[in-house]
């Protein structure tokens, strides 16, 4: 094993005192998978781990894979590639952001972030785009690139899920409810597959539609989930001005800095179930930080545009 992978210390859970949970009679902790690495945070770095070890013992030196402007997972896939002596080949949709490039650079931390740890960026048009698990288009890749270790959109594999089923831990055995915002549904299908027989998982979906309970079943055969779809803040990569207040005061009484694209929808939801009497008196939560804080600076510059009030997190 690679040593970046095998110098993690278990994430601390840390204990979330509010009125809001005294009411209800309900015990929240914060697993901080965000402080697992400073580039290659929360599920990304689990969610590669296997990935990328599997590519190194298999001779591959190049890693492929795709995600919009502002990922997450991009951001991570070229930090951890960097780490390990592996290129990277990041396939970003939007053809558009190629036609100045410094230009975009300049704009975009996420994909300037990338470029600085030696990513290579093909932008493609978005219908090119839901292409991007077609086998002929895969081949047009490995035509122009040559041999890669491909990686899919967000990161979800069954690789992907082996790595998430590292995130629960022994010493999470006393939790009631595991809560986990969903994105393509590998984070929560590792979870799920490492919960014991008292444990139910309730997933928060980042986004709208109702897919992710078939791609879910697709890693795990346990039973003990459920998603509430809800709190997505009018879906991916959105969010509004109720949700830009909760992140910034949630930061400022607990010190943690939530992500406006995953983890604020999954504890504003836990937050409102508990107001709502949802739990059960002295249940005790779990809830998964995921990590993604480099997309506060996109989304900022989304909610600038719209005259919204601003994310205020330092990170």
């Amino acid at each position: 094993m690679h040593i970046f992978f095998s110098e993690t210390s278990p994430s601390k859970n840390q204990s979330i005192t509010h009125s809001i949970l005294d009411k209800a009679e309900v015990f929240l902790d914060i697993k901080r998978e965000d402080q697992i690495h400073k580039d290659v945070s929360g599920n990304k770095f689990r969610k590669l781990k296997y990935n990328l070890i599997k590519a190194k013992k298999s001779g591959y030196t190049t890693i492929l894979t795709f995600g919009g402007a502002y990922s997450n997972h991009i951001a991570a896939t070229a930090a951890a590639g960097e780490i390990m002596g592996l290129q990277t080949i990041g396939v970003i949709r939007g053809d558009e952001l190629a036609k100045d490039l410094d230009k975009t650079l300049s704009e975009n931390d996420t994909l300037r972030f990338a470029h600085a740890s030696g990513m290579h960026l093909k932008f493609i048009s978005r219908e090119q785009y839901r292409d991007k698990t077609s086998s002929a288009f895969l081949e047009q890749l490995k035509d122009e690139f040559g041999s890669c270790y491909i990686i899919p959109e967000g990161g979800t594999n069954d690789l992907a899920v082996k790595g998430c089923e590292e995130i629960l831990t022994t010493q999470d055995n006393t939790y009631d409810v595991i809560c986990c915002a969903v994105g393509t549904g590998g984070t929560i299908s590792g979870i799920i597959n490492s919960t014991k027989a008292h444990q139910t998982v309730m997933g928060f979906p980042a986004l709208k539609g109702n897919f992710l309970d078939k791609e879910i079943k697709k890693y795990t055969s346990k039973t003990n989930w459920k998603l509430i779809s809800e709190y997505h803040f009018g879906g991916y990569g959105k969010i509004n001005q109720e949700g830009v207040e909760f992140m910034n005061e949630f930061n400022n009484q607990q010190h943690i800095a939530l992500d406006p694209v995953y983890t604020v929808k999954m504890v504003f939801g836990i937050f409102d179930l508990a107001q709502k009497g949802v739990f059960k008196k002295n249940t005790r939560i779990l809830a998964i930080h995921t990590g993604g804080l480099q997309g506060i600076s996109g989304m900022n510059k989304k909610l600038k545009k719209k005259k919204l009030p601003l994310i205020t997190i330092e990170y």
